[in-house]
């Protein structure tokens, strides 16, 4: 995105009073309206077309720009494309129903929301993919809150900040190699240097969820077994529907690229599947494209395991396409540009980058952008002011990685959204760990603590 032709070159005032505009829209239309936000999004869209028309743009240069940014998402949407089987294949193979019935001997602890936080944050470093945590042990978790009553907010702030911290934190992670490489840095040195701002927030977040007790009351505690026997009664749980998890994880620590890995996922629990029922592949086919229909006799099993399939995935795919095409607007117009251009003549190169790795995702919602356009533009500043780079790439992480999940339009947070079923809005003042990061390494940068200079 960041190679689109620009073809235009406003004022800052002009370049500001759009963003102004364009969160407005964004903000009243979700907020005051309750709109998804496919539709401020076109209505963003359409300003900027107007906006570059009247800059003496050429309609197709900016029609082009949009598809260019478009485009840079396809291997996002591929990856949520096999991420929707996926989830039908658990289904299938008992995976899910399987965890589901494990997990439920939580609800015995007494902090199920920081026990859910630690569980997701050890599954996200083994496998060093957030989404693909969500998907798997988020969606389990946030089943068996929806069947017991706890606060879905809550579980599913738990979750992303539990499968965020593992993101940052895995040797496994793309972004976390993307943040280290960008900018040169050894990738272990940066995440040596990035557990100083990361092991803080973690042990803050810790803390938080436990102000939020699950206490299981006695009637409660029946529904708890209830709603095992009913999982038992599906004839799903096995413990070899266990095996896809250890399939992930083998496939993660080899870093096989993870379009093989999820479809080596798909594959093997289809063949697991076939253990315990028989499907014809023409319902096969039915179910990877539209998802798992539970037949049990329970109505609440029937919601918990409904879910799946690549027609659930097609919401995000959408606000995917819309979201990043309204990013390559706001380069093709010159708006981000100019933004960047009197951002690089401001003091203090390190909150300058965290400013930008955050509006980048705010304005483009996409983390993998944020990351190499702050890294790539910052990198040599640092060097001018004697800074070392990790602190840079340690930066890209804080104010990079974890703020996508916070932006209802961003490519995290429209997945999470469909995958759990709960908005951003909602658990965005519960994903605590998201929060505290960027707020950890600005006070880090003002202080000067943990900030190392070269020479």
């Amino acid at each position: 995105m960041k190679n689109i032709k620009r073809t235009a070159t406003p004022s800052l005032a002009e370049g500001i009073m759009i963003l102004i505009m364009i969160i407005g829209i964004m903000s009243v239309s979700m907020i005051g309206f309750g709109s998804v936000p496919h539709i401020p999004i076109m209505i963003s869209i359409l300003l900027l077309l107007l906006f570059g028309l009247f800059k003496k743009s050429q309609f197709n240069e900016l029609q082009q720009g949009m598809t260019t940014g478009a485009a840079t998402g396809l291997g996002a949407i591929f990856i949520f494309i096999f991420i929707g089987m996926l989830i039908s294949a658990f289904m299938l193979s008992g995976t899910i129903p399987t965890l589901m019935y494990y997990g439920l001997y939580l609800t015995e602890f007494p902090f199920f929301f920081a026990a859910v936080f630690a569980i997701t944050a050890i599954i996200g470093i083994s496998i060093g993919s957030s989404l693909t945590t969500v998907a798997t042990v988020g969606v389990v978790f946030i089943s068996i809150a929806g069947s017991l009553d706890f606060s879905l907010a809550v579980t599913a702030g738990a979750i992303v900040s539990g499968a965020f911290f593992g993101d940052k934190m895995s040797p496994l992670s793309d972004t976390t190699n993307l943040a280290s490489s960008v900018v040169g840095v050894d990738l272990f040195e940066h995440i040596r240097h990035m557990s100083m701002t990361t092991v803080p927030a973690f042990i803050l977040t810790a803390v938080f969820f436990m102000f939020f007790p699950a206490d299981l009351q006695a009637e409660a505690a029946g529904s708890v077994v209830q709603l095992g026997d009913d999982l038992i009664g599906t004839g799903l749980v096995h413990w070899y529907s266990l095996l896809p998890i250890g399939l992930l994880f083998l496939f993660a620590a080899k870093k096989v690229p993870a379009l093989l890995t999820l479809t080596a996922a798909i594959m093997f629990s289809i063949v697991i599947s076939y253990f315990h029922s028989a499907t014809p592949v023409s319902e096969l086919f039915r179910i990877l494209f539209s998802g798992y229909v539970s037949g049990s006799d329970s109505e609440q099993v029937n919601e918990l395991l409904s879910r799946g399939g690549v027609e659930s995935m097609m919401f995000t795919v959408s606000l995917v396409v819309l979201a990043l095409g309204l990013g390559g607007l706001l380069f093709t117009t010159g708006i981000i540009p100019v933004l960047f251009e009197r951002m690089t003549n401001q003091k203090n190169t390190l909150f300058k980058a965290a400013g930008t790795a955050i509006g980048t995702n705010v304005l483009v919602g996409e983390q993998y952008l944020s990351i190499l356009l702050t890294g790539e533009t910052f990198a040599h500043q640092v060097d001018q002011e004697k800074i070392e780079r990790k602190n840079l790439s340690r930066v890209l992480e804080d104010a990079g990685t974890v703020i996508n999940p916070l932006v209802p339009w961003g490519v995290c947070g429209v997945f999470i959204t469909s995958v759990l079923n709960v908005s951003v809005l909602d658990y965005l003042p519960f994903a605590f760990f998201c929060l505290v990061s960027p707020v950890i390494t600005l006070i880090y940068i003002k202080t000067g603590w943990t900030i190392t200079k070269n020479g």
